[in-house]
Parts: structure tokens; sequence; C-alpha cells
């Protein structure tokens, strides 16, 4: 098993419709209006940034963001990263009832040399984090689709 591969699966059901989680979720430069552990999102160009997370656990995570689907009909943002972290994450977004699934798959390889390192003893705290990180983000992204 290669201990610094990870696998993600987030479900976050939304009291909103599909194109205004989309709107929101394919503005990737406001995410730090709203989702607290995404400290910054600097853009290189339209399809390419820069973005800096962090959760609970005491260590930043920078990686280059590039575009790799955009598809408003099907509902899916897609995006390759670099640096970091290295692999590739999707949302895709559903009708649920009345309101919307938005659903985050992300799978990834780290790089960063601390992460590596600790990989073994560190990574039901890491999986852990990931989970704090995005439950935070679907809070956030649920007050931010109230406020609009």
């Amino acid at each position: 098993m290669d201990w610094t591969h990870y696998r993600f699966r987030s479900l976050w059901p939304l009291p909103a419709a599909c194109a205004a989680v989309y709107q929101a979720l394919e503005r990737v430069e406001e995410y730090p209006r709203w989702w607290p552990q995404v400290r910054a999102v600097s853009r290189l160009n339209d399809t390419t940034g820069i973005i800096t997370i962090r959760s609970v656990l005491p260590y930043d995570m920078t990686f280059t963001a590039r575009e790799t689907r955009r598809d408003p009909a099907a509902g899916v943002l897609e995006i390759a990263m670099s640096g970091d972290i290295e692999g590739w994450s999707r949302w895709t977004i559903t009708a649920d009832g009345t309101g919307t699934l938005a659903r985050y798959d992300q799978v990834v390889d780290v790089n960063k040399p601390l992460l590596r390192r600790l990989a073994v003893p560190g990574r039901p705290f890491f999986r852990a984090n990931h989970r704090l990180m995005m439950r935070a983000g679907r809070r956030g992204l649920l007050g931010h689709l109230q406020a609009v």
C-alpha cells in the first residue's frame, strides 16, 4: 500500500438550485470568502491558479490547480493538481429532490516532504483533517448560498 496515496469522496446535500451551487463552486477565487480552510487563491490565467489550504493540523498545502473540465450542462468541474499534492479533484452537481447534491471526488498523492515522512503514523489524522475541512466547506457554502 502506498501510504501517501489518498482517495476522498464527500457528499454535500444543499437546499439550493443546481445552477446556484455550480456557479458558487466554479468561482474558485471566492472560496476563501466562505471556506475558512482555503487560505488563498491566486489566478495565473483563465484556467490555472495557485491554491493554499490549511485545516486543523498545523501545515499549509500549496498546489497549482489547472482546470481540465468545466461542463455546466453535466454539472461537472474538474481540476488537475500539482505541488504539495498531485492528482485530480472533481465536483459533480446533480438535482436531489428540491435541492442539490454536490459530490466531491479527489485522488491525490502527497508530495510535501513532512507529510511523506509522517505518512504511516499520520494517515488517520490526515484523513480526519480532510473530513473536518470538507465539513467546514459545506457549512461555509450553505451560508454563502443563503447570503446571495
